[in-house]
């Protein structure tokens, strides 16, 4: 659970430190629709580029920015129809576009849900404790970015074989950055990480988002709602929607799932994640090169009896998607293929994981030979401008990106998806699945095994953490309350 325990002491200190700074914390409720925001909260925003370190921009922590670099205001969800010339099936596809939030990617609305519950709560001193932020990625971006707005120090730990422009936007905002050993799927080096730190003596605080729930209850709370703002706004009367897919890594993004599914019960959860490291299809390791989906665990905030789906993704699938979205010869030849321009233009909004997110999807609707009135749903995290360096990289490695390279990359991995490596789970695959957690969680880093079996048993287990933004909310305001007292 979340804990809510009041620490006053603590509390005050957070909040005068707010007030030093001029920080109001948005509620959940204004994440979801910023129309609640205070208007002269919003009016500030005119003049404040979308990455600014400014205590402002805490309040874009939504899916609803205007999609610009400076002084937008909001509006509706930031979404883009996947046309079924890119597709090549004919359902409907919905991408959420993680772009428009500070820092470039949804994780810093996983962070915030983090960390919030911390600090209005007084469990957290931004005045004397340092955050740490345990991530293959955006995530760890994100919490530096919020801790950077409150003035507290923070620590990003990522393994060093990540994307050059993670590490060089962190260089500027982060108190310290630590690189672990590996790339994306070495997980468990990051974990020990965080176990140094906390033998060090040093007085920090871990904000890890396997097994925070706040990860989960941001995107239940705020994910959720918004792509059914989607759905509401873009399906036509004959339309069903059939269920969202999505790459696990910390198995936050996946709750909106949960949240989908208790309002359209048919509706499918599809997990997907990189062949190379087949966790939850075969228990496997490995290593893959899809930035930001860190494996070779079952995160603890994964509600995995509520998982449909188990789909594997072939990490060269994703780059070369990812080389074909972004390369001129690549973009040419898909508005050849007669993608609308409108469309070939917004392809930079797809990072790796968001090709990987896609390609998910498109086997999810083959796999259930889904037709044109089936929608689906899936998430852009961030966008190509997190990975320019490897584009770089993979001319230098594989030569330029011809037309022949963009006819191959298209026929093979969007036209020719296929149902392999999918699995539609059963009820002992799931809880398979489920008790993969125990190596990880309980005899690794400490988790109790009745909790794992309540994660699975308890029916109220998850719903309860679903129920909690509302009561965390009735903080925040306490919590701006007393900074505005001083």
């Amino acid at each position: 659970m979340i804990d809510l325990s009041i620490h006053p002491d603590v509390r005050e200190r957070a909040a005068r430190r707010a007030a030093e700074r001029g920080i109001r914390i948005p509620t959940f409720a204004e994440m979801r629709d910023p129309s609640l925001i205070p208007t002269d909260v919003r009016d500030r925003l005119a003049d404040v580029g979308l990455w600014d370190l400014d205590p402002i921009n805490l309040h874009r922590i939504t899916w609803k920015n205007e999609p610009v670099e400076r002084g937008g205001g909001f509006g509706p969800v930031n979404r883009m129809e996947v046309p079924s010339a890119l597709s090549g099936i004919p359902s409907r596809i919905f991408v959420l576009v993680g772009k428009w939030f500070p820092t470039g990617a949804h994780k810093v609305g996983a962070a915030f849900g983090c960390l919030a519950p911390r600090l209005v709560t007084g469990q957290f001193d931004p005045t004397s404790q340092k955050a740490v932020w345990p991530s293959t990625g955006n995530y760890c971006r994100g919490g530096a970015y919020d801790s950077a707005l409150l003035g507290c120090e923070s620590v990003a730990i990522l393994p060093e074989g990540m994307s050059r422009e993670r590490f060089e936007w962190l260089e500027s905002v982060a108190g310290e950055i630590i690189k672990t050993p590996g790339t994306e799927a070495n997980v468990k080096e990051i974990f020990d990480e965080c176990a140094r730190l906390r033998a060090s003596g040093e007085d920090v605080v871990i904000f890890n988002q396997f097994d925070e729930f706040g990860n989960y209850l941001w995107h239940y709370a705020v994910t959720g709602p918004a792509m059914e703002e989607v759905l509401r706004e873009e399906m036509t009367d004959a339309d069903t929607y059939r269920g969202v897919a999505l790459t696990t890594g910390s198995a936050g993004t996946i709750a909106s799932g949960d949240y989908l599914k208790q309002r359209f019960p048919t509706s499918i959860i599809a997990a997907a994640e990189a062949l190379q490291v087949p966790t939850i299809l075969q228990a496997g390791y490995g290593e893959h090169r899809i930035e930001g989906i860190g494996d070779k665990h079952i995160p603890w905030v994964h509600n995995v009896r509520n998982t449909d789906m188990a789909i594997g993704i072939d990490d060269e699938a994703a780059v070369s998607v990812f080389r074909l979205f972004n390369e001129p010869e690549g973009r040419k030849l898909l508005a050849d293929r007669g993608v609308p321009d409108a469309f070939v233009e917004e392809l930079g909004r797809f990072g790796i994981s968001g090709a990987a997110n896609l390609l998910a999807t498109i086997k999810t609707a083959k796999w259930f030979e889904m037709g044109p009135h089936d929608v689906l749903l899936t998430v852009a995290t961030d966008s190509a401008d997190m990975y320019r360096s490897r584009l770089a990289e993979l001319d230098d490695e594989r030569g330029p990106f011809t037309r022949d390279d963009a006819v191959a990359a298209f026929e093979r991995y969007l036209l020719g998806a296929a149902t392999d490596h999918t699995m539609e789970l059963t009820y002992p695959e799931r809880k398979r699945i489920h008790n993969l957690k125990y190596f990880t969680w309980v005899e690794q880093q400490g988790k109790s095994a009745a909790e794992l079996d309540a994660q699975w048993y308890d029916p109220g287990y998850w719903t309860r953490i679903q129920a909690m933004a509302d009561p965390i909310d009735e903080l925040i305001r306490e919590f701006n309350a007393l900074a505005r007292r001083g």
